[in-house]
C-alpha cells in the first residue's frame, strides 16, 4: 500500500466521523426543539455554525495529515512521484543512447 492509500484511507475516516457527528448533532438539537429548549431558528443556527466550524478543521486537519505523510515518507526516503517519473526519463534517455552506439558500431 502506498501512501496516497493511507492518506486516502484517514481522510475517509475523518470524513465519516464528521458525518457522523452531524447526524448526532442535528438529532440533539431536533430534540432539544421537541423538548422545548430551543427554539427551531436558534437551534437551526447551532446546527449550521457547529458544521461549518466542523468543515473548516477537517480541511486544517486534512492538510495536517497529508504534510506529516509527506514528511514521514520524506524521512523514510519513499521518492515522490516526480523524483520517480524524472529517474524513468533518464532511464528512457540512456536506453536510447545505448541503442545509437549498438546501431552505430554495427555499421
Amino acid at each position: 500500500m502506498d501512501g496516497s492509500d493511507w492518506l486516502k484511507q484517514l481522510l475517509m475516516v475523518g470524513i465519516g466521523t464528521t458525518s457522523l457527528v452531524a447526524e448526532k448533532v442535528k438529532e440533539v438539537s431536533e430534540q432539544w426543539v421537541k423538548d422545548g429548549k430551543i427554539d427551531p431558528d436558534r437551534a437551526k443556527g447551532f446546527v449550521d455554525d457547529l458544521m461549518n466550524q466542523l468543515k473548516s478543521e477537517q480541511v486544517n486537519f486534512e492538510k495536517n495529515l497529508e504534510r506529516q505523510l509527506r514528511n514521514m515518507l520524506q524521512d523514510l526516503g519513499v521518492p515522490r512521484q516526480t523524483e520517480i517519473d524524472e529517474l524513468r526519463g533518464r532511464i528512457d534517455r540512456l536506453e536510447r543512447q545505448v541503442r545509437d552506439l549498438e546501431n552505430k558500431q554495427w555499421r
